[in-house]
Protein backbone atom coordinates (compact mmCIF):
# COMPACT_ATOMS: atom_id res chain seq x y z
CA UNK A 1 0.00 0.00 0.00
CA UNK A 2 1.67 3.59 -1.03
CA UNK A 3 2.65 5.47 1.78
CA UNK A 4 0.99 9.24 2.44
CA UNK A 5 1.86 11.89 4.65
CA UNK A 6 -0.08 13.17 7.62
CA UNK A 7 -2.37 15.28 4.67
CA UNK A 8 -2.98 12.04 2.77
CA UNK A 9 -0.62 13.31 -0.13
CA UNK A 10 1.52 10.47 -2.03
CA UNK A 11 5.27 11.68 -2.67
CA UNK A 12 5.32 11.61 -6.77
CA UNK A 13 7.20 8.29 -7.05
CA UNK A 14 4.59 5.96 -5.89
CA UNK A 15 2.58 7.93 -8.22
CA UNK A 16 3.87 6.44 -11.64
CA UNK A 17 3.49 3.31 -13.65
CA UNK A 18 0.32 0.92 -11.85
CA UNK A 19 -0.60 3.94 -9.57
CA UNK A 20 -1.43 5.80 -12.87
CA UNK A 21 -2.55 3.12 -15.17
CA UNK A 22 -5.37 2.62 -12.38
CA UNK A 23 -6.26 6.32 -12.49
CA UNK A 24 -6.59 6.36 -15.75
CA UNK A 25 -8.96 3.26 -14.94
CA UNK A 26 -11.04 5.15 -12.28
CA UNK A 27 -11.23 8.05 -15.16
CA UNK A 28 -12.43 5.74 -17.74
CA UNK A 29 -15.03 4.16 -15.13
CA UNK A 30 -16.28 7.57 -13.70
CA UNK A 31 -16.10 10.36 -16.53
CA UNK A 32 -16.81 7.53 -19.56
CA UNK A 33 -19.89 6.06 -17.44
CA UNK A 34 -21.16 9.49 -16.97
CA UNK A 35 -20.74 10.33 -20.53
CA UNK A 36 -22.52 6.94 -21.64
CA UNK A 37 -25.21 6.73 -19.47
CA UNK A 38 -26.06 10.48 -20.20
CA UNK A 39 -25.86 9.93 -23.96
CA UNK A 40 -27.99 6.96 -23.84
CA UNK A 41 -30.71 8.24 -21.42
CA UNK A 42 -31.18 12.08 -22.71
CA UNK A 43 -33.85 14.24 -21.81
CA UNK A 44 -36.33 14.00 -24.43
CA UNK A 45 -39.59 15.33 -25.02
CA UNK A 46 -40.82 13.79 -22.28
CA UNK A 47 -38.63 16.18 -19.96
CA UNK A 48 -39.71 19.40 -22.19
CA UNK A 49 -42.84 19.19 -21.27
CA UNK A 50 -42.67 18.78 -17.54
CA UNK A 51 -43.31 21.68 -15.11
CA UNK A 52 -40.10 22.37 -12.74
CA UNK A 53 -39.28 24.85 -10.21
CA UNK A 54 -37.91 28.39 -10.76
CA UNK A 55 -34.63 27.23 -9.87
CA UNK A 56 -33.94 25.05 -12.78
CA UNK A 57 -30.94 25.54 -14.09
CA UNK A 58 -30.51 25.76 -18.48
CA UNK A 59 -29.99 22.09 -20.03
CA UNK A 60 -26.42 23.36 -21.09
CA UNK A 61 -25.30 23.46 -17.53
CA UNK A 62 -25.58 19.82 -16.92
CA UNK A 63 -23.13 18.29 -19.28
CA UNK A 64 -20.18 20.53 -17.81
CA UNK A 65 -20.56 20.09 -14.43
CA UNK A 66 -21.43 17.03 -14.04
CA UNK A 67 -18.05 15.95 -16.23
CA UNK A 68 -16.01 17.88 -13.73
CA UNK A 69 -17.42 16.13 -10.68
CA UNK A 70 -17.00 12.60 -12.69
CA UNK A 71 -13.47 13.52 -12.49
CA UNK A 72 -13.25 14.75 -9.00
CA UNK A 73 -15.24 11.44 -8.44
CA UNK A 74 -12.75 9.54 -10.22
CA UNK A 75 -9.88 10.77 -8.62
CA UNK A 76 -10.91 10.06 -5.19
CA UNK A 77 -12.05 7.13 -5.66
CA UNK A 78 -8.48 6.07 -6.97
CA UNK A 79 -7.18 7.87 -3.88
CA UNK A 80 -9.34 5.65 -1.60
CA UNK A 81 -8.24 2.52 -3.67
CA UNK A 82 -4.56 3.18 -3.37
CA UNK A 83 -5.31 3.24 0.51
CA UNK A 84 -7.27 0.80 1.45
CA UNK A 85 -9.16 -0.92 -1.32
CA UNK A 86 -12.11 -3.40 0.22
CA UNK A 87 -12.59 -0.51 3.26
CA UNK A 88 -15.23 0.80 4.10
CA UNK A 89 -14.48 4.15 2.25
CA UNK A 90 -14.27 2.63 -1.18
CA UNK A 91 -17.35 0.36 -0.45
CA UNK A 92 -19.34 3.71 0.09
CA UNK A 93 -17.41 5.05 -3.42
CA UNK A 94 -18.51 2.24 -4.86
CA UNK A 95 -21.94 2.61 -3.91
CA UNK A 96 -22.51 5.97 -4.65
CA UNK A 97 -21.43 5.10 -8.22
CA UNK A 98 -24.08 2.81 -8.91
CA UNK A 99 -26.62 4.57 -7.16
CA UNK A 100 -25.34 7.58 -9.74
CA UNK A 101 -25.46 5.44 -12.85
CA UNK A 102 -28.89 4.34 -11.51
CA UNK A 103 -30.62 7.88 -11.36
CA UNK A 104 -30.45 8.79 -14.96
CA UNK A 105 -32.39 5.27 -16.47
CA UNK A 106 -34.84 5.52 -13.30
CA UNK A 107 -35.48 9.47 -14.06
CA UNK A 108 -35.46 9.59 -17.82
CA UNK A 109 -35.46 6.21 -19.85
CA UNK A 110 -38.46 4.89 -16.85
CA UNK A 111 -39.60 8.69 -16.28
CA UNK A 112 -40.74 7.63 -12.47
CA UNK A 113 -39.29 10.73 -10.71
CA UNK A 114 -40.49 9.43 -7.17
CA UNK A 115 -38.31 6.24 -7.55
CA UNK A 116 -35.44 8.94 -8.98
CA UNK A 117 -36.00 10.98 -5.64
CA UNK A 118 -35.17 7.84 -3.67
CA UNK A 119 -32.12 6.48 -6.03
CA UNK A 120 -30.86 10.55 -5.67
CA UNK A 121 -31.54 10.26 -1.86
CA UNK A 122 -29.22 7.19 -1.81
CA UNK A 123 -26.72 8.94 -3.52
CA UNK A 124 -26.42 11.58 -1.36
CA UNK A 125 -25.97 9.36 1.65
CA UNK A 126 -23.22 7.42 0.13
CA UNK A 127 -21.53 10.50 -0.87
CA UNK A 128 -21.88 11.92 2.62
CA UNK A 129 -20.60 8.66 4.07
CA UNK A 130 -17.54 8.65 1.72
CA UNK A 131 -16.65 12.37 2.93
CA UNK A 132 -17.15 11.02 6.52
CA UNK A 133 -15.34 8.39 6.23
CA UNK A 134 -12.38 9.93 4.01
CA UNK A 135 -11.96 12.86 6.16
CA UNK A 136 -9.35 12.00 8.94
CA UNK A 137 -7.46 9.85 6.26
CA UNK A 138 -7.58 11.86 3.61
CA UNK A 139 -8.65 14.88 3.40
CA UNK A 140 -7.81 15.75 -0.52
CA UNK A 141 -10.36 12.86 -1.22
CA UNK A 142 -13.20 14.17 1.06
CA UNK A 143 -12.62 17.79 0.01
CA UNK A 144 -13.03 16.35 -3.65
CA UNK A 145 -16.26 15.31 -2.86
CA UNK A 146 -17.18 18.15 -1.69
CA UNK A 147 -18.83 20.19 -4.31
CA UNK A 148 -20.11 16.94 -5.66
CA UNK A 149 -22.36 16.74 -2.26
CA UNK A 150 -23.55 20.61 -3.00
CA UNK A 151 -24.41 19.39 -6.60
CA UNK A 152 -26.56 16.64 -5.68
CA UNK A 153 -28.45 18.10 -2.35
CA UNK A 154 -29.25 20.73 -5.40
CA UNK A 155 -30.44 18.38 -7.60
CA UNK A 156 -32.07 15.86 -4.77
CA UNK A 157 -34.28 19.44 -4.60
CA UNK A 158 -34.66 19.88 -8.09
CA UNK A 159 -35.43 16.07 -8.17
CA UNK A 160 -38.12 16.45 -5.44
CA UNK A 161 -39.92 19.58 -6.78
CA UNK A 162 -40.52 18.24 -10.59
CA UNK A 163 -41.83 14.93 -8.71
CA UNK A 164 -43.75 17.53 -6.52
CA UNK A 165 -44.61 19.93 -9.35
CA UNK A 166 -45.76 17.09 -11.75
Amino acid sequence: MPQQDDKGHMPSSQMRGGNMLALAVFLLVAVGGGLAIGAVTLPGEWYAGLVKPWFNPPNWIFGPVWSVLYVFIAIAGWRTWQRERFGPAMKAWVAQMLANFAWSPVFFSAQRTGLALAVILLVLVFVLVFIRLTWPRDRVAAVLFLPYAAWVAFATALNGAIFWLN
